[in-house]
């Protein structure tokens, strides 16, 4: 499983405002649900992006280890690489202490109905799941929809910090790149 390759959108490796504390971001190439009004429609497209090795991807977390607290991963939709994913997810719980907050546009119903749904969800500390809906927009608590349930699945965290995180932030890197990221992003 070594040997799987996923299709990015962008990797930034410090947030406080996609999980608790600070976090790496990984942000997947490709979602064919079509949420109308998704903040992120730059990652639907399943051409594009870059296509990392998981090997390598893991990696970079490694690197970043010691200066992180876990890695949140939302897309695009990142359960549309399943196989990919769960190739990392199970390296990022068997060989570190990090923690994995993971965002999909499927339903709770949805994700409990895949093959590897017990796998995925014992890899997992937090789980937002659902449709965006832009008519119930909500952008807190790293919901961006009232309609979207927050899962927590480990004693690791609790409801009280999602509601801590800040809903944006923008972020100059060192090549000088504008990064807006959050539930709730500055918009210009």
């Amino acid at each position: 499983m070594d040997d799987e390759v996923l299709r990015i959108h962008h990797f930034l490796p410090r947030s406080r405002a996609n999980g608790p504390g600070v976090r790496a971001v990984l942000w997947v190439q490709g979602c064919s649900l079509g949420c109308p009004g998704c903040f992120n429609p730059d990652t639907h497209a399943f051409v594009g992006g870059e296509r990392v090795p998981v090997h390598e991807l893991f990696q970079w977390l490694v690197a970043l280890s010691s200066s992180i607290e876990g890695i949140t991963i939302s897309g695009g939709e990142p359960l549309q690489q399943r196989r990919a994913l769960l190739a990392f997810l199970r390296r990022v719980r068997r060989e570190t202490p990090l923690s994995v907050v993971l965002f999909t546009g499927y339903s709770w119903e949805e994700v409990q109905c895949m093959p590897e749904a017990a796998v995925l969800l014992s890899c997992v500390d937090v789980l937002i799941a659902g449709h965006y809906d832009a008519a119930q927009r909500l952008a807190r608590d790293l919901r961006g929809s009232a309609n979207k349930i927050v899962h927590v699945h480990t004693d690791r965290y609790t409801m009280a910090d999602m509601h801590a995180v800040p809903p944006a932030e923008v972020i100059i890197t060192e090549a000088g790149e504008i990064v807006v990221s959050g539930i709730d992003p500055v918009r210009w």
